[in-house]
């Protein structure tokens, strides 16, 4: 079964790849290396989620915008490579939440990331990562991830 598969199951669509916001690229490659800038909160567009999680946002209204950074990230995947296919490991999620001062569930956030990868690659999915809260994102976004994946040949 093929990730973009695995995506129609969910009932999920991939985005149009966000472009660029500033001065960088939306993926970097080197060798079987891809790098991804990070995605935020929109989709197609517009701001799905803006505010802080413990303020306008609660931590499942954080997970739902930590699946949509995800969704981004996968459309500049496939973008960049031409099929979801080519992703052998997701390898690093580097997840930040836009939280209150003291938040500490930030994992619990970003899980909203990380599970939707494991349910589209399987194993391939599990990856190591990084969940901080921060005072403030772009845009106002409620979540940002960078991602790193490992490309078959």
């Amino acid at each position: 079964m093929t990730p973009e598969t695995r995506l129609a199951e969910l009932g999920l669509k991939l985005p149009i790849p966000p472009a660029a916001a500033g001065s960088y690229v939306p993926t970097v490659r080197t060798g079987n290396l891809l790098y991804c800038a990070g995605t935020i909160c929109l989709l197609n567009g517009q701001m799905t989620h803006t505010g802080q999680v413990g303020k306008e946002q609660t931590v499942e209204t954080g997970r739902a915008a930590a699946e949509v950074c995800a969704l981004n990230t996968l459309a500049n995947i496939r973008a960049a490579v031409g099929s979801l296919a080519r992703v052998k490991q997701i390898v690093m999620v580097n997840g930040f939440v836009n939280a209150v001062d003291g938040f500490t569930e930030s994992p619990a956030v970003i899980n909203g990331a990380s599970d939707l990868f494991v349910k589209i690659f399987g194993e391939a999915g599990r990856h190591a990562r990084a969940a901080v809260a921060v005072n403030g994102l772009p845009r106002g976004t409620t979540v940002e991830i960078q991602v790193v994946v490992e490309l078959t040949e």
